[in-house]
């Protein structure tokens, strides 16, 4: 994270590039047993929690033993910490410094549960120190921070968990069953050759989280509460004004931080389709809005975005009230909420048809076994980006075309701009 080992993006890019071309699975001794054997009579992984808003009582959850609690805000670190104790673990250390944290030896596994401005930063530092990363979506705050984890987490072979779970678990929204039954009708082509469409407009159950996500354009600068570090909490983030709407609950509300309810529920709806439409290798070539004119600082709500693939797949995000529209459409067909469908015995086709290859789905067995997990820094890098895609072009208002293959904006510097974010120092890559 400092000037010295910052790296330019042409390089950091080509050498993502690279490792996005063939995942390799390399074997190496997880900490648990490169530090003289197991920590616990089970060989319990150790972890260690970055964040201590709302969903980190998820991640209080998860498997693993837990050493170490951080929290910018003293307030929220000595609840979870009454958590912890609650749920007897007894051996908690709580930190206002995510550093410290992640210069413990005996931690596992880091898991990110901060705002998004800071997802980048503390996992290419654990990744660094040696530890596999659980990180919460959206995965990046930006284009070029999602090139940077990937290549850290690459670099030192580590393993990468982002937490969001519908391409693998649970049924996917309006279509009532698991993303792989979708999986099934795309892959085998029942709604024809293609190009197909999948529309995230209302139909599908969703919850863009527009006006909640929303942010204030009215702000005046408010004292700083004594329990928060507002300085620390920022970190890269540019120094503006405090105001209890910038932060905890409602920072999505502000493009510095987060993008609104695209940010907050995009991965969870935009993953499984890109999983669906095969497109985990390469990301949105054109993307087209329709919004209001977006504020420099407050993340205001839109109408409809479209996104087109290459081979002219497209995904629309649609805020519009339309139940009615089909979620999943290809030449021949069309499958609607509840998964009801105009292509015949749709339902007795797909018992006798392959799913998905199989894939890991505990992530400790990942770090174990040092396997990738299902959703891991490279589809999800792809995911991710098809949201930070869609952030510029509402930013800008208009649309633009995008290579997936060199990660950036077709002639257009104003657009290039945004891959990036600049960070305040001391902060940087």
């Amino acid at each position: 994270m400092s000037k010295e080992s910052s790296l330019p993006l042409s390089h950091t890019r080509r050498s993502t590039l690279k490792g996005l071309a063939a995942l390799a699975t390399v074997q190496i001794v997880p900490s648990y047993i490169a530090l003289g054997g197991p920590k616990a009579p089970s060989n319990q992984l150790t972890k260690g929690i970055i964040g201590c808003g709302g969903i980190s009582a998820s991640h209080l959850g998860m498997p693993g033993k837990l050493l170490a609690l951080c929290d910018v805000d003293s307030n929220h670190l000595a609840r979870r910490m009454g958590d912890a104790k609650k749920r007897k673990e007894n051996d908690v250390t709580g930190y206002a410094d995510f550093r410290e944290l992640i210069a413990r030896k005996d931690i596992d596994i880091v898991h990110v549960a901060t705002p998004p401005h800071w997802h980048a930063l503390m996992s290419i530092a654990a990744a660094k120190a040696g530890k596999d990363v659980w990180c919460e979506k959206p995965m990046s705050r930006t284009i070029g921070e999602g090139i940077a984890m990937v290549k850290a987490v690459e670099d030192q072979k580590r393993m990468f968990r982002l937490n969001t779970w519908f391409r693998f678990r649970g049924n996917y929204y309006g279509l009532g069953r698991p993303a792989s039954e979708a999986w099934k009708v795309v892959h085998h082509k029942l709604l024809g050759d293609g190009p197909y469409t999948f529309n995230l407009g209302t139909g599908f159950v969703g919850n863009w989280k527009l006006k909640q996500w929303s942010g204030r354009t009215d702000l005046k600068e408010q004292p700083v509460p004594k329990h928060l570090d507002y300085n620390f909490w920022l970190g890269p983030a540019p120094l503006k004004p405090y105001h209890p709407h910038r932060v905890h609950g409602s920072f999505r509300g502000y493009w510095d931080y987060d993008g609104g309810g695209l940010g907050d529920m995009g991965q969870h709806y935009l993953d499984p389709c890109q999983f669906v439409l095969g497109k985990d290798g390469e990301s949105p070539v054109h993307v087209e809005v329709d919004t209001q004119k977006q504020d420099i600082d407050a993340v205001l709500p839109w109408r409809r975005i479209e996104l087109t693939y290459a081979d002219g797949t497209k995904i629309i995000l649609d805020a519009s009230n339309k139940p009615k529209d089909p979620i999943i459409s290809g030449p021949k067909g069309s499958i609607y909420r509840g998964f009801k469908s105009d292509v015949p015995d749709l339902d007795k086709k797909l018992k006798e048809l392959a799913g998905p290859p199989p894939m890991i789905t505990d992530f400790h067995q990942s770090v174990r076994e040092r396997k990738p997990f299902a959703l891991n820094q490279r589809n999800g890098f792809r995911s991710c980006t098809i949201i930070n895609i869609a952030k510029v072009a509402l930013r800008m208002n208009k649309p633009l075309r995008f290579d997936s293959k060199k990660l950036e904006f077709i002639d257009d510097a104003e657009a290039n701009k945004y891959i990036n974010q600049p960070m305040r120092g001391p902060w940087t890559l």
